[in-house]
């Protein structure tokens, strides 16, 4: 019994170093390289940017390679800890997971298309100027729009596993909680981004705060604290 707890702390305590890095790869991609590059609906500015920050450009796709394969790892992980919960809706959680991290690592193809399109003039010599940057940003939006989809599968993965976490005897019930509602404010995002556009907004606003809040808590409660303390069991007489 020992080793068994010993193993699933081990385990969360792996998780939450790996969600660690899956928060500040996203986070560094996001706040400091795409929004200080990529200028909304200003194709020349942002192509300018590009040119002139082609390295931290490039960082940022690592950045986003790193956190898909932490991202990979973590949905395993999770597996492990939450299979003797329900192990056909952990493995299901896992699955929509892998499902989030292979839409994150295809869709980096568009992010990574305009060092392409900059880095080979002779195939686009039959372009203006005015039509590279346009092209620049329309695959810079498809990569957002790609982000977005990939919300979708994350969102119910985070549903399910916060449902398992509620259920588990090794985590408070409140986490799950967390990280259920962390899950309903990715879908609705992301269906408000594709159905009512001009309420995006609000939605990216509602994201970031429940999102933040739940998954920096489950983070530092699987660094910290691993997993509940159980309580050893007498053996009967």
């Amino acid at each position: 019994m020992k080793t068994t707890i010993e193993k699933i702390k081990t385990n969360a305590r792996i998780a939450g170093v790996l969600y660690l890095v899956i928060i500040l790869t996203g986070l560094f991609s996001e706040l400091f390289v795409r929004s200080g590059i990529i200028v909304p609906g200003d194709a020349t500015a942002t192509t300018e940017n590009i040119a002139g920050n082609t390295f931290l450009f490039r960082i940022g796709f690592f950045s986003d390679l790193i956190m898909v394969i932490a991202d990979v790892t973590v949905a395993l992980l999770f597996y492990l800890l939450l299979k003797s919960v329900n192990q056909g809706l952990a493995l299901l959680a896992a699955f929509f997971r892998l499902a989030q991290a292979t839409v994150i690592g295809l869709n980096l193809l568009n992010y990574y298309m305009p060092l392409l399109i900059l880095g080979d003039t002779g195939s686009f010599s039959g372009f203006s100027s005015e039509q590279l940057n346009t092209l620049i940003l329309l695959f810079l939006n498809a990569y957002s729009y790609g982000y977005l989809i990939s919300g979708v599968f994350f969102g119910v993965s985070c549903i399910i596993f916060g449902y398992l976490i509620y259920k588990s005897i090794y985590f408070p019930k409140w986490l799950g909680l967390f990280v259920s509602a962390a899950g309903i404010s990715y879908i609705i995002d992301s269906s408000v981004n594709f159905l009512f556009p001009e309420f995006a907004s609000s939605s990216e606003l509602l994201v970031m705060t429940i999102a933040l809040i739940s998954e920096l808590s489950l983070c530092l409660y699987l660094l910290v604290k691993g997993i509940k303390s159980i309580p050893a069991v007498s053996p009967s007489s």
